[in-house]
């Protein structure tokens, strides 16, 4: 319980340490009387999987930015890891009569672990954060808490390098760039759609459609309309009248007939 207590007061002081914490030694090392320092062996390594390539590690803005950091128990006694934190501070050193404060770009999120290791043991533990800030260069500090058995509090350098903080890679065949040209499209064509059918379709009338060649010779049929009672047709072919009502004489028309003449008739009796 007295080692968890030491431990939450070291990360609470994380952040005031590194700020302050120099390339060259520490102010308490010109004090004669101080206790020798202790080291702890321990070896801390930090990696990046998915963002580290051969032009250095790339942050990349919207995307989770993963790191395992394996640590090395080189002690006798078993040692615990109770947090690991960090920042982005700016690549070049302030000077010392600035405030050191100004060098911090931005904290890092602080991930509480309690992982004991035992001796000779390594393992690894997973960091992560999210950042979205505009693309430059920065320097990258990771640090760790560890106590030992004794319950003396150690800060580890894990990681102290430059980065660059990059724009995530657009596709075309990303969803979201395709979900929004799709609704850009839509968008685009019903403000077209709207503009025609308001001002444009007004400015020009449409015209008559003229009739095909095909249809205009045709004659237009009528619909007969059926005749009632004893008005229908008495006759096989249908000839649109009653021809029960019509006089004989005048639908038995006379045919005429060829009538020779006298001279061809003195003709043919001289030839008898």
């Amino acid at each position: 319980m007295v080692a968890f207590r030491y431990s939450v007061l070291a990360a609470l002081a994380l952040r005031v340490v590194s700020v302050f914490a120099a390339e060259g030694d520490s102010p308490l090392s010109d004090d004669a009387g101080s206790p020798p320092e202790v080291e702890l062996k321990a070896d801390v390594v930090a990696t990046f999987p998915e963002a580290d390539d051969i032009f250095g590690v790339k942050l990349v803005n919207g995307r989770p930015t993963k790191a395992v950091i394996d640590i090395t128990n080189n002690e006798d006694e078993p040692i615990l890891v109770a947090f690991i934190g960090g920042q982005l501070l700016k690549p070049r050193d302030v000077a010392p009569k600035d405030n050191p404060a100004a060098a911090v770009v931005r904290n890092l999120t602080t991930v509480r672990y309690e992982a004991t290791i035992s001796a000779g043991e390594k393992q690894s533990l997973p960091y992560s954060f999210v950042l979205d800030m505009q693309p430059q260069e920065v320097r990258l500090q990771l640090l760790a808490v560890v106590t030992n058995s004794a319950n003396q509090i150690f800060q580890l350098g894990v990681y102290n390098q430059t980065v660059s903080i990059v724009e995530a890679p657009t596709s075309i065949f990303d969803p979201q760039i395709i979900f929004l040209y799709l609704v850009l499209t839509a968008t685009f064509a019903g403000t077209c759609y709207f503009v025609y059918k308001t001002w444009i379709e007004a400015l020009f009338p449409q015209t008559k459609r003229s009739a095909k060649p095909g249809k205009k010779g045709r004659a237009t049929t009528v619909e007969k309309e059926p005749l009632s009672g004893g008005e229908g047709s008495g006759t096989n072919t249908d000839k649109g009248y009653d021809e029960s009502w019509i006089p004989s004489d005048h639908l038995n028309r006379p045919t005429a007939r060829r009538v020779k003449s006298g001279a061809s008739k003195a003709k043919s009796k001289g030839s008898e």
